[in-house]
């Protein structure tokens, strides 16, 4: 049986999900910003006749990411899909999420498969260089996005301002960034943030200053300070240097993530 999920079910859900707490952090961070009651967030839960939590499924805005630890019902959530609107993108552990392309009928558009990775301990020693990492707050919003636009790579959207400020304001992402002569030239942002987790995202260095290992130099303060906090950090990979890079910092592969739309 499939049913819309209320603050009553809290304690079954976040029991369910930190079963993978790093698969689920956008589960989790959406629920603790957010709750159960917001017109721009929906969540589902399948339950077996005994009354235990088979798969949650999330709606937060035209976005759905699916999690089940075992078989769920994919033609249900896709009811679900249809029945709030034709423009949608889906997303999840790749053994979950990958069950929906048997759907007649649903258009989930272009597929893209990621690894998804974790860090968990500290493995390299302190730098005093370190100590040149700054932590952003509301007032380099803008500074952050003016680097971002300089980068062929990163691709702004009229939404971007007002979702980097919201993060920063409400504690769930982070941005940790190196200056020369006043300007930002390097910086990492984390999303997502909840009890457990975030996820590391935006990762750029202008490319006037690169060679010089300063993402290299943020991703340790970023690690050393998520650490400090108990918390595991992740992020999704598909290049293969990119992964060798992370890796030589701590993270190491947990499985795959795949997106689609």
């Amino acid at each position: 049986m499939i049913r819309t999920l209320t603050q009553a079910d809290h304690e079954q859900v976040i029991s369910f999900l930190t079963k993978e707490p790093s698969m689920n952090l956008f589960i989790i961070g959406d629920i603790e910003a957010f709750g159960y009651d917001q017109d721009f967030q929906q969540l589902w839960g399948e339950f077996d006749e005994s009354g235990a939590l088979q798969a949650v499924f999330l709606r937060f805005y035209d976005s759905y990411i699916p999690y089940a630890s075992s078989r769920f019902d994919v033609e249900g959530f896709s009811h679900i899909i249809r029945t709030n609107g034709a423009s949608f993108r889906l997303s999840g552990k790749a053994n979950v999420v990958e069950q929906f392309e048997q759907v007649g009928g649903l258009s989930l558009g272009k597929k893209r498969v990621t690894y998804f990775c974790e860090c968990t301990t500290v493995s390299f020693q302190a730098e005093e260089q370190m100590q040149i990492v700054k932590q952003a707050t509301v007032d380099d919003v803008d500074r952050i996005l003016d680097l971002r636009r300089r980068i062929p790579e990163f691709v702004t959207t009229p939404s971007s301002r007002d979702m980097l400020l919201k993060s920063l304001e409400t504690s769930t992402g982070r941005t940790y960034y190196v200056e020369e002569d006043g300007e930002m030239v390097s910086c990492v942002s984390t999303t997502a943030e909840n009890s457990f987790s975030a996820m590391v995202v935006g990762v750029c260095t202008d490319e006037r200053y690169r060679q010089k290992g300063y993402a290299s130099l943020i991703m340790k303060r970023v690690i050393h300070d998520y650490m400090q906090a108990g918390k595991t950090l992740c992020l999704f990979y598909d290049n293969p240097n990119a992964g060798r890079i992370y890796k030589r910092l701590g993270f190491y592969d947990i499985g795959m993530w795949t997106m689609y739309g």
